[in-house]
């Protein structure tokens, strides 16, 4: 097994599951928005999965393992800007609307990375 069917494996179940709870609960994130430090401590793990990812796989080749590559540099960067600017953040969300849409490219994303990982 390749290290982009493994990590796609992995990551595409995790956005779909993601993408799915998040937008069940995003009515109750938005009217009671979590405290700086929870902002922070996702930010984190955010961090740590995409260095995690990019140590792996840091192809910029062609094809759908590109997509492994990008998904672990945004995870890098969303985890930054979680950690150094904790408020910003979570003042960035205004309307539902634009939560659910990027919802919907995290599920897709994941239903893709999925659907490559575990074809035959």
């Amino acid at each position: 097994m390749t290290t982009s069917k493994r990590i796609a494996g992995l990551l595409g179940p995790t956005l779909i599951a993601i993408a799915m709870s998040e937008s069940m609960n995003l009515r109750t994130m938005l009217n009671n928005p979590a405290p700086v430090v929870l902002v922070y401590l996702n930010g984190t793990l955010l961090f740590i999965a995409g260095l995690a990812i990019v140590r792996d796989h840091n192809r910029w080749t062609g094809g759908w393992p590109l997509l492994v590559t990008l998904t672990g540099w945004l995870a890098i960067l969303g985890g930054l800007i979680r950690m150094f600017a904790p408020v910003a953040a979570q003042r960035e969300v205004r309307s539902p609307n634009s939560v659910y849409a990027l919802l919907i490219v995290l599920l897709a994303v994941g239903v893709f990375l999925t659907f490559k990982a575990y074809r035959p």
